[in-house]
């Protein structure tokens, strides 16, 4: 009798961290192999728009698994007409493998959504659960809950750990476009995407127009902050004709001044090391501010922006001491654009188009002022802005 585990997903792209949880369940569970089987066309989350053919992810799934001993890459779900339920798939293999025993291998999160899948008692008769836990505040808690339930159902839960990978492949497809993913996929696999011209990597960007720009740079971000680019954008150009800076290099400025938000902390760090760029120990300790630093390289060596565009994007989220108009406006912009709401951002707001100075002034003192407030240091470069701007409040 064979032990199996079945572990589906997009695979959109595979990267390390599918292969380790798979080979972390295959090593706890004593599995003899585990089945890798990517979704055909899945009914609770469809692919995002500009992902690779399905016979392409499957080729780059076989390309990551290929030399991992008890790693098997299945196409049944791709071939399968209409949306790919995974009970299904699970009794499918159970057909093919009568005496068998099977093991669904899943997330943390899958978890806490199996009972609002299409059939879960039919998956719960066919095979056991294997939840990889990934160590994450609260986890064991929920797991430990949800786990109840479904023995109760009958069914058979088994928790795992594996080695975490701190990356997503929503947060891969970014970095490709970045050029900083190669240290989260497995050998081979970059090359191939990248032959390919998969995941946008086979575009340039240099210098592409407002109107190209704009799709590409509201995809790269998290789907909550595209109102807010949109309107630092459409802010720092009205700003841009008042105070006459240029208006499109405002508009591109503002367009991408946070197009490598998305990242965290940690992921931030991976670019500025696939970049080459040695960082100070706080900015390495504070890595929440560094999309700033990270955004200006992207818009220079991906975008081609030119050197006004790209240190306005610099300097967006400390300010710095004697700054130019465009660092100004883009400034201001992105602290009152008209979906920023929060105490004190209405006199800011009112100050831009009156006297731009006093309106950096007054947004860097409050931003100093909150950063006291919670206890946090700010940037050295922040200090040195306000020092420079703000006489008039002390």
């Amino acid at each position: 009798m064979a032990r199996i585990g079945i572990y589906g997903g997009a695979f959109n792209p595979p990267h390390l961290g599918h292969l380790r949880a798979a080979e972390a369940a295959r090593a706890a569970l004593s599995l003899d192999r585990v089945l890798l089987v990517p979704t055909g066309e899945s009914p609770h989350k469809p692919l995002p728009a500009g992902s690779p053919a399905a016979e392409d992810r499957l080729s780059l799934l076989r390309l990551a698994a290929a030399g991992r001993p008890g790693l098997e890459v299945s196409d049944m779900e791709l071939r399968r007409e209409g949306p790919s339920y995974s009970y299904e798939t699970v009794e499918a293999l159970r057909k093919d493998h009568p005496g068998d025993e099977l093991y669904f291998l899943m997330g943390t999160d899958m978890l806490l959504s199996f009972r609002t899948w299409r059939a879960p008692e039919r998956i719960l008769k066919e095979a056991a659960l294997a939840v990889v836990r990934r160590g994450q505040k609260g986890e064991d808690e929920a797991i430990s809950r949800e786990k109840e339930i479904l023995e109760a159902l009958g069914g058979r839960v088994e928790v795992i750990d594996a080695p975490v990978t701190a990356v997503s492949s929503t947060d891969l497809r970014r970095m490709l476009v970045f050029g900083c993913a190669g240290e989260f996929l497995p050998q081979g696999v970059e090359a191939e995407i990248e032959r390919r011209g998969l995941y946008g990597t086979g575009r340039c960007y240099r210098g592409i127009p407002m109107e190209e720009l704009e799709p590409v740079a509201l995809g790269l971000l998290n789907p909550n902050r595209v109102r807010h680019v949109l309107g630092c954008r459409d802010t720092a150009a009205g700003l841009a004709r008042r105070w006459g800076a240029n208006e499109t290099d405002a508009a591109r400025a503002g367009l991408l001044h946070d197009v490598t938000k998305a990242l965290d902390g940690p992921l931030q760090l991976t670019l500025c090391r696939a970049y080459g760029v040695d960082l100070d120990d706080f900015s390495t300790q504070n890595p929440k501010t560094l999309h700033a630093l990270t955004g200006s390289l992207v818009a220079e060596r991906i975008f081609g922006e030119n050197p006004a565009v790209v240190s306005a994007i610099r300097s967006h989220t400390t300010g710095k001491a004697n700054m130019n108009t465009l660092e100004k406006i883009l400034y201001v912009a992105d602290y009152m654009e008209p979906n920023r709401d929060f105490p004190g951002v209405e006199r800011p707001r009112e100050l831009a188009y009156l006297d731009l100075d006093k309106a950096l002034a007054l947004a860097l003192k409050n931003t100093l002022d909150e950063l006291r407030e919670q206890g946090e240091e700010p940037f050295a470069a922040t200090a040195e802005a306000y020092c420079w701007y703000g006489r008039e409040f002390e």
